[in-house]
C-alpha cells in the first residue's frame, strides 16, 4: 500500500494548484485521476486576471496557446455592447496538463471507488493511505460523494447543463462574444477564439428552468449554430458534447476532520457567469494553507462574481491606457499569427 501525507483526488486546476502549494511546503503529495493527462476537458477555457495572479503565472513564458482579449462583446437581444476589459482564453487540454506538471506532484491514473477512514487519515481502495485528503474531482468527485453529499446536498435549482464543442477553425473575429437569455435561454451562449486557430463555442443554462419552460438544450444549440454560421463561423462543423455542474449555493461543510472539498466538488461556480476555474483555484489554495499552517478552511468569499472581475479589469485597462499583460490577437484573424507579449 502506498502512503503519502496528502492525497488529492482529481488532477484539474484545483487538484494541481493544491499539489503545487503543498509540494512547495515540503509535503509528500500524490494525485489520483481517472484520466491520463493531457486529457480532453469540456470547458470554454476562459481565465481571469485574478486566476493569473493566484497562480503566479508569467504569461510571457506560458508555453501553450493563450490569447488576451481587449474586449468582450455582450449581446442582449438586439442590443450589442462592447465591453473593454482584459480577459484570457486557454485550451484546457494544455492548461491542466501544464499546471499538473508544474506542481511536481506524481500522478497515478486511478478511478477512486472506496474511501475508508483509518484513524486520523484515510485508505483509498485498499491501495493508498494518507493523513490528509483533498477532493478535487469535479461534480462527481468520490470524496464529495462519500464524505460530504449528505451534509451538502446539491440544489437542483442551481444545476447548469451545457453543450459545447472546441474545434480547429480559422476564426476571423478577434473578440469573445456572449449572448444572454437569447430565445428564452436561462443562461448564455459563447464564442471564444483561441490562439493558433482553435475555437470554443457553447451554450449553457439552468436545467430546472429549461425543463419548466419546455426548453431543450439542443434547440438552443441549434439556434447558436445558426447564429454563428451567419457571420462568426461560417462553414464550421460541430459535434457538441454535454456536461453538468452546479452554481454556488449553500456549502455548509467543506472540511470533515482531515478531508476537504474544493472547486466543483464543493459547487463553487459563480452565480452570474458560471465561472469555475477561479473559485477552484482559490479554494485549493485555502485547503493547502489549512494543511500547512493550520488555518481555518473557509470558502465564503472564494466565489465572488465574474462581472466583478470584468469590472476590475475595465478599470485597470483604463488606468494602463490599453497596455495588455498577456498575448493579443492580430487584426484580421491572426489564428496562426497570435502575438506573444514579448512581440508586441
Amino acid at each position: 500500500m502506498r502512503s503519502c501525507d496528502v492525497l488529492i483526488v482529481g488532477g484539474g486546476p484545483a487538484g494541481s494548484t493544491a499539489a503545487w502549494k503543498l509540494r512547495h511546503a515540503g509535503a509528500d503529495v500524490l494525485v489520483l485521476d481517472r484520466e491520463r493527462f493531457p486529457r480532453l476537458k469540456l470547458c470554454a477555457g476562459w481565465i481571469t486576471p485574478e486566476v493569473v495572479r493566484d497562480l503566479d503565472m508569467d504569461l510571457r513564458s506560458y508555453p501553450h496557446r493563450l490569447l488576451t482579449f481587449s474586449r468582450l462583446r455582450v449581446h442582449f437581444g438586439r442590443l450589442h455592447v462592447p465591453v473593454p476589459c482584459v480577459q484570457h482564453s486557454i485550451r484546457r487540454f494544455e492548461f491542466d496538463a501544464w499546471l499538473l506538471e508544474r506542481s511536481g506532484a506524481p500522478l497515478e491514473q486511478h478511478n477512486v471507488r472506496r474511501i475508508a477512514r483509518d484513524g486520523n487519515g484515510f485508505v483509498i481502495d485498499d491501495a493508498f493511505r494518507c493523513r490528509w485528503l483533498i477532493g478535487a474531482g469535479g461534480t462527481r468527485c468520490p470524496v464529495y460523494r462519500t464524505l460530504f453529499r449528505e451534509l451538502n446536498p446539491r440544489a437542483a435549482e442551481l444545476q447548469i447543463v451545457t453543450l459545447e464543442h472546441e474545434i480547429q477553425y480559422d476564426w476571423q473575429d478577434r473578440d469573445c462574444h456572449l449572448w444572454f437569455f437569447d430565445h428564452g435561454l436561462p443562461g448564455y451562449s459563447w464564442y471564444v477564439p483561441k490562439e493558433q486557430g482553435w475555437l470554443n463555442v457553447g451554450v449553457g443554462g439552468i436545467a430546472e428552468r429549461m425543463k419548466r419552460g419546455g426548453h431543450d438544450i439542443r434547440q438552443h444549440w441549434a439556434h447558436l449554430a445558426a447564429t454563428l454560421g451567419g457571420r462568426l463561423a461560417p462553414g464550421a462543423h460541430y459535434d457538441p458534447s454535454g456536461y453538468s455542474y452546479y452554481l454556488r449555493g449553500r456549502v455548509d461543510v467543506v472540511r470533515r476532520d482531515n478531508a476537504f472539498i474544493t472547486g466543483d466538488a464543493a459547487g463553487l461556480a459563480t452565480r452570474d457567469l458560471g465561472e469555475g476555474i477561479g473559485p477552484a483555484i482559490r479554494s485549493a489554495l485555502r485547503a493547502a494553507q489549512a494543511i500547512v499552517e493550520g488555518t481555518p478552511y473557509r470558502l465564503e468569499d472564494v466565489t465572488g462574481a465574474s462581472v466583478g472581475s470584468i469590472a476590475r479589469s475595465m478599470l485597470g485597462r483604463a488606468t494602463r491606457a490599453g497596455v495588455f499583460s498577456g498575448r493579443r490577437q492580430t487584426p484580421g484573424g491572426g489564428p496562426v499569427h497570435g502575438l506573444r507579449h514579448r512581440d508586441q
